[in-house]
């Protein structure tokens, strides 16, 4: 059986037989900052460690774009535990390459649980039928695309594991290693580390690169609203080129953009 499952995930009312209670009656802020003390300068492979060891079973899972960056953090979750549930969002809209390179990533790294997380039909249907939605309303697409089914797959969920890096810029230059959101914990194993820190990573274990990235591609999502990187320094330049867009929204507390 393949470890990559896909899946147009459900609404929440559908999956509530499916969930289990929650694990303490701490608050994700107490929990957060519990584990924070927690993980204090410690390397990436103890916080993952402690992160799930800190969290019920069946309650964590990592978020992944198989991008340019992605190999690091998911090498060092296979290394700890390659059963770890690892979600991936299957816009409709990535490049061939990103599919094929996930393919051969999990294969390569032995990963047993990659759920491929796809929109649902039915808000495709109704939000997005010709599929240019990106062309004139980003915001609308990627919530549609991506926010709406990680919303859904992280039903259940108590702790998500993010690849975000603060020298990606923005928001991001200020990313603690461990946070909370909308009632849950995110862990930020990769937070501190620089771009020369990734590089040497990369080598010291023969991972292989996405294959946009030697074309000038260094921060990969959607191929309609990604290019290659204007800026060598800013790795995420090539994302919504030319817009005050920085973000998709699945690391925003935000509500839906007004359709």
């Amino acid at each position: 059986m393949s470890p990559i499952s896909t899946a147009i995930a459900s609404p929440p009312a559908a999956r509530q037989d499916r969930t289990a209670a929650p694990q303490s009656r701490m608050t994700a802020e107490a929990r957060a900052a519990t584990l924070s003390d927690r993980v204090a300068g410690k390397p990436a492979d103890a916080v993952l460690r402690d992160a799930i060891a800190a969290t019920a079973p069946g309650r964590i899972a990592m978020v992944t774009s198989f991008g340019a960056d992605s190999a690091v953090l998911l090498h060092i979750a296979a290394s700890v535990d390659p059963a770890l549930p690892v979600i991936f969002l299957d816009t409709g809209k990535l490049f061939g390459e990103t599919l094929r390179y996930r393919d051969a990533l999990v294969a390569r790294l032995g990963l047993t649980d990659v759920r491929s997380i796809e929109p649902d039909a039915a808000d495709l249907k109704a939000e997005d039928p010709d599929g240019i939605l990106w062309a004139g309303r980003p915001d609308r697409c990627c919530y549609v695309r991506k926010v709406l089914p990680l919303q859904r797959a992280l039903d259940g969920i108590d702790t998500w594991i993010t690849g975000r890096k603060r020298f990606q810029g923005g928001e991001r230059s200020r990313l603690a290693v461990v946070e909370s959101l909308d009632g849950r914990v995110k862990v930020n194993p990769l937070a501190h580390w620089s771009q020369d820190d990734i590089a040497a990573y990369f080598d010291r274990h023969d991972l292989p690169q996405h294959p946009l990235k030697a074309d000038g591609y260094l921060s990969i999502g959607c191929m309609p609203c990604t290019d290659r990187a204007s800026d060598p320094g800013d790795a995420r330049s090539g994302r919504w080129a030319g817009q005050a867009k920085t973000e998709c929204g699945i690391h925003l507390a935000m509500p839906a953009p007004a359709r």
